[in-house]
């Protein structure tokens, strides 16, 4: 068995920019971290910015943040800002106000 990495607990604190509130884009990050075992949060900003925590394993956090890149249809991501720290223990997935 080899060690890649792809199963090392991670965790990403993101922030996405764009028109990216009102438009579906936390509950589809949430229903999209729980099909991907992901634990953490996300919330809208005051200054039109979603912000998000994933906890997981890498390559399911990997594979979130293509996801947050995209976002759901009526979304237009501008940017996608992330920054990598060490998991603090999250459990579940929800959506903060």
């Amino acid at each position: 068995m080899t060690d890649d990495g792809d199963d090392e607990r991670v965790r990403a604190h993101v922030f996405v920019s764009g028109h990216v509130q009102g438009v579906t884009y936390r509950a589809t990050t949430r229903r999209e971290a729980l099909d991907r075992g992901v634990d953490g949060w996300v919330r809208n900003l005051d200054d039109g910015r979603v912000e998000a925590v994933f906890e997981g394993p890498r390559s399911a956090v990997e594979d979130l943040l293509t996801y947050c890149h995209e976002g759901p249809e009526r979304a237009h991501v501008a940017d996608v800002d992330v920054e990598y720290g060490r998991p603090e223990g999250l459990t579940g997935f929800e959506i903060r106000r």
